[in-house]
């Protein structure tokens, strides 16, 4: 997608396209900053890292699934140990 048109609705409400919205997982009520970059242009980037918000959803999704960190830890190690036995050590 390159350039869009978007347009300033009553209250000053901007709606971002949903092909954006799907592709950055933006939410209804998320916080952007909005910088002035001067002569009518603006930079719009989010107030919460992509990081963060995907860590809240792994958080999510282990409280669903009923999985610990403890576990997680232990499925990690138990893959690495695997990895480096399969690329690394010669039998």
């Amino acid at each position: 997608m390159d350039g869009v048109t978007v347009q300033i609705r009553r209250r000053g409400v901007l709606t971002l396209p949903a092909e954006l919205r799907r592709r950055y997982d933006i939410d209804e009520g998320d916080a952007f900053t909005l910088v002035d970059l001067g002569e009518g242009s603006f930079l719009l980037t989010s107030q919460v890292s992509r990081v963060a918000h995907l860590g809240d959803q792994v958080a999510r999704l282990m409280e669903e699934e009923g999985v610990g960190l403890d576990e997680i830890l232990e499925t990690l190690d138990e893959e690495r140990e695997a990895y480096y036995r399969e690329h690394y050590v010669e039998e």
